[in-house]
């Protein structure tokens, strides 16, 4: 946003400078975020400085892979909208990246809870329920549901109902393909959890343990900001006994408290990450560099916003960086349009007058500003990395056995990494979460 309010282009070293002005959208794609369409081999229109090229194999190198078992989802092959993984009655309000997580993530806590002796599985922000009905109706665990927001809590039960329903039609039309045994539903819990205090409920079991006590394994999908950390602080409980975690919204943690957590990290000279970083780790470098190779108009969109922000600091110089809800068809409008627009959004005047030329003059510099964006997008799967990394550490630090999975395909689900964890080695075992889609 600050690309013209800063001039950001020029804290660039002229030598960068040179080698990215001018390059259009694919090329970008293929040479800086190095994610080169099918078949197509990286070459370099230009002699790029060693500094840049360092950068970005540097950046490239201390990231955690995120390419899965699986090069491509398989299950969209004959139809992109429906998993062909999951039957008609699952997919049902369910989008096809949702279709595609839950599947993935709830096959792996079934395989977690298998390995461990898990009791009861604990979805800890849980929205509507999707990924809590597969495990539960689907797979066959037993599975408490927490989730804060009661309207969700109350869609959630009304979509098991109707899935109840349907399931009862397909087994009678198809028996071979139901999970045979018993139904359950998925308890649902209406609480909000606490990011810096243990939660009883999360840790109660559903029913009766068996001898031994229960046994819980704790799972959130795209837990936000501190509730992906709420959840590794309850795996010290003695009740839990494994953890399968994906996280998001990173710039959401709480400062200090959220990151970093491990002793480790807190001893790095310079470890500290300010909010841009955090929440630059939550872009989509692989749809991103999709979005380049198509070099759609909605890439514009990048140099309105940062030609509006140059208004807006104009007319109040206190007001920075608001929040400017979706314009929709936005590169449809004029550049002028597009701004008295988001005046508009921002609670100013749409008919503060315009300087006409300044903002062609912005227009002119589109591809610059694209260009500046994809490299703060190159160091995106750094920055997740050092977070999900402290987040590792943490665990072992306290003596708990954990590891980093790519699980979901980058391009469906950007945070795919899921990070599994147990109270006892579980050595070869591990192995079998990491098994491809077949």
């Amino acid at each position: 946003m600050e690309f013209f309010t800063d001039n950001l282009w020029a804290t660039l070293p002229g030598s960068w400078q040179e080698a990215l002005d001018g390059l259009k959208p694919p090329q970008l794609a293929t040479q800086l975020l190095g994610v080169p369409g099918e078949g197509e081999v990286v070459r370099y229109s230009s002699v790029w400085p060693l500094s840049l090229l360092a950068l970005k194999s540097t950046a490239c190198a201390l990231a955690f892979t995120r390419t899965p078992g699986f090069q491509t989802p398989s299950e969209f092959l004959e139809n992109p909208s429906q998993s062909s993984r999951l039957t008609a009655p699952f997919r049902k309000h369910v989008r096809p990246k949702k279709q595609h997580e839950i599947r993935r993530l709830g096959e792996l806590v079934k395989k977690l809870s298998d390995l461990t002796g898990c009791t009861q599985v604990v979805d800890i922000g849980s929205g509507q329920g999707h990924l809590s009905r597969f495990m539960s109706l689907g797979l066959g665990l037993t599975v408490k549901s927490v989730e804060g927001d009661p309207r969700l809590v109350e869609r959630a039960q009304r979509l098991d109902r109707e899935l109840l329903q349907a399931l009862e039609k397909e087994e009678k039309r198809r028996p071979q393909v139901v999970l045979a045994g018993p139904r359950c539903s998925p308890q649902h819990v209406v609480r909000w959890v606490e990011p810096t205090a243990l939660c009883e409920e999360l840790l109660l079991p559903l029913e009766t343990p068996p001898r031994g006590g229960a046994r819980l394994l704790l799972t959130g999908l795209h837990a936000c900001g501190d509730l992906s950390v709420t959840l590794l602080r309850h795996f010290s409980c003695p009740e839990v006994v494994a953890l399968a975690s994906v996280g998001c919204c990173y710039m959401k943690l709480s400062d200090p408290g959220g990151y970093p957590l491990s002793q480790w990290v807190a001893g790095l000279p310079g470890h500290e990450l300010p909010y841009r970083l955090r929440e630059g780790a939550c872009h989509a470098l692989e749809e991103y560099a999709g979005r380049l190779r198509r070099s759609g108009p909605g890439l514009r969109t990048h140099c309105y916003r940062a030609a509006l922000e140059t208004v807006i600091r104009g007319a109040r110089p206190e007001l920075r960086r608001p929040g400017v809800q979706g314009i929709p068809r936005v590169h449809e409008l004029k550049i002028e349009e597009y701004v008295q627009r988001g005046l508009q959004r921002v609670g100013l005047d749409p008919r503060l007058p315009l300087n006409l030329a300044a903002l062609r003059a912005h227009l002119s510099q589109e591809n610059r500003v694209v260009a500046f964006f994809s490299l703060a997008l190159l160091l995106a799967p750094l920055v997740e990395s050092l977070i999900l990394l402290d987040r590792l550490l943490y665990l072992q630090e306290q003596g708990f056995h954990a590891e980093l999975l790519p699980i979901f395909s980058p391009e469906l689900s950007p945070r795919n990494l899921v990070l599994v964890a147990t109270k006892r080695p579980l050595g070869e075992a591990f192995s079998l979460l990491e098994t491809e889609d077949r």
